[in-house]
């Protein structure tokens, strides 16, 4: 663009076209709605079924599961739908060593309250190497990967088996490396999004991980320079925001909080109570998993985030029994409920109806945009 942000020989006028299929299986959805991959639990095969079958895309949340469950998951969705589905995969970044010991001391006491330990603060691979041969020998339409840029060689696997590579960005500049990478589509995540950020980095003095850009802002600048289809989430729960992202050059809207109370999502009753009063604000943290996501306030929040160290997934496995036995025990004060900013114009009923009515809105939307011009 201007200022030469994407310096790498892709720009738009007269560039190489490399996201035809991508293009072709988002700009064909009947619904140009994405349901976003929510690792943890919210993201059901029934979930992503409901999505394909409705006219529009989902993604099964790899992150987090083994590979046996991944596998499970894709057959089961299989089984659901004859619709085109995706597989989200978090990439690991290089172990870093750090002193974790004060934040062990603090969660000690936090789990006294629930009866429960924390867990042994581990670095893993979430079994990436498994669930990317997973996802290969599938044959799965559209992989997308999270956290970090999966290899090159990593992609070559993909393409060669037939699938569409995404890759998550949070700024523009990472939007860039990813199409200079060979993305097929990027999808942009906007700093209201909840969950963790899909930022490269997990840094930050604020716990967001580097430069903070709304979905708008970063769609516009990657669309205007890119040649591949652009994605765009975070922050986006009603029609008219599917509308406004469209307009701005989104092949599709992608969506988190929407659909976290959906019938088919697999959110507790717990964390679907909390949405559903919708009196917390939310903030970004790193205190549940050591890397910045957006949640629900809550006291595990405001106590605890300031002294969290940048330690993922370490942290996730120090604090993943305190949160279930607080989970257990009906306690949304130590729960990671993860949420947009905009999580309160959410519904809960079926996918598909919640999917209807986003087209529905859109059209609306579009329709006074069109009079008021």
């Amino acid at each position: 663009m201007v200022g030469g942000m994407c310096d790498y020989g892709i720009a738009r006028p007269g560039g190489r076209f490399r996201g035809s299929y991508a293009r072709a299986m988002f700009s064909d959805l009947p619904i140009p709605v994405i349901v976003a991959p929510m690792a943890g639990g919210p993201s059901t095969p029934e979930l992503v079924a409901a999505a394909a079958n409705a006219g529009a895309f989902g993604f099964l949340a790899g992150g987090m599961l083994t590979p046996e469950k991944l596998v499970d998951q894709i057959g089961r969705t299989r089984r659901l739908t004859d619709g085109p589905f995706g597989v989200n995969l978090f990439v690991p970044r290089e172990r870093v060593a750090r002193d974790m010991s004060d934040y062990r001391d603090r969660m000690r006491s936090e789990g006294q309250r629930y009866g429960a330990e924390p867990g042994c603060a581990v670095w893993d691979d979430d079994n990436y190497p498994a669930k990317l041969d997973a996802v290969v020998a599938s044959r799965i339409p559209v992989v997308s990967f999270t956290f970090q840029m999966p290899s090159a060689t990593d992609i070559a696997r993909v393409k060669k088996a037939g699938s569409s590579v995404v890759i998550t960005v949070a700024t523009p500049e990472e939007g860039c490396q990813a199409a200079a990478l060979g993305a097929d589509a990027i999808c942009v995540q906007g700093c209201d999004a909840g969950g963790h950020r899909g930022t490269f980095t997990d840094t930050g003095a604020d716990a967001a991980g580097g430069e903070l850009y709304g979905v708008l802002a970063a769609l516009r600048s990657l669309h205007a320079e890119l040649d591949i289809p652009v994605i765009a989430a975070g922050g986006v729960v009603n029609g008219a925001d599917v509308a406004a992202v469209l307009a701005a050059g989104a092949v599709a809207a992608q969506m988190g909080s929407a659909f976290l109370r959906a019938t088919e999502s697999g959110t507790s009753p717990v964390y679907r109570d909390a949405l559903a009063r919708a009196g917390r604000g939310t903030r970004f943290t790193r205190a549940f998993t050591g890397r910045p996501a957006r949640g629900l306030v809550n006291r595990f929040i405001s106590e605890h985030s300031a002294h969290a160290p940048v330690a993922y997934p370490q942290l996730h496995h120090m604090t993943k029994p305190i949160r279930a036995a607080a989970t257990e025990a009906g306690d949304p004060e130590a729960m990671s409920l993860w949420a947009g900013r905009t999580y309160q114009l959410a519904e809960e009923k079926p996918a598909a109806e919640i999917i209807e009515s986003l087209a529905k809105q859109a059209r609306d939307a579009l329709d006074v945009a069109r009079d008021r011009l």
